[in-house]
């Protein structure tokens, strides 16, 4: 996974992995989720990754926007 730059510096997401039609979130209590095409759907996906890629406001969009819409719990 790759480091979130967190330039707001409170936010609570630690780390992403982005792939084609995902994108893996880990925060701060370690736990992961994975949100992908289905849940919470491409159009968040893709400022989900727009946001994790600038290090800025993904924490913010996930509890605004997302909620608990994501496709799973990683552990």
């Amino acid at each position: 996974m790759e480091n979130y730059a967190n330039k707001s510096g409170d936010s609570q997401v630690v780390s992403f992995q982005i792939d084609a039609n995902s994108i893996k979130v880990r925060f701060k209590n370690n736990h992961v989720y994975l949100y992908d095409i289905r849940h919470p759907g491409p159009d968040h996906l893709e400022k989900m990754k727009e946001l994790a890629r600038a290090g800025w406001g993904l924490n913010t969009y996930i509890e605004s926007e997302v909620k608990n819409d994501f496709s799973s719990k990683v552990f």
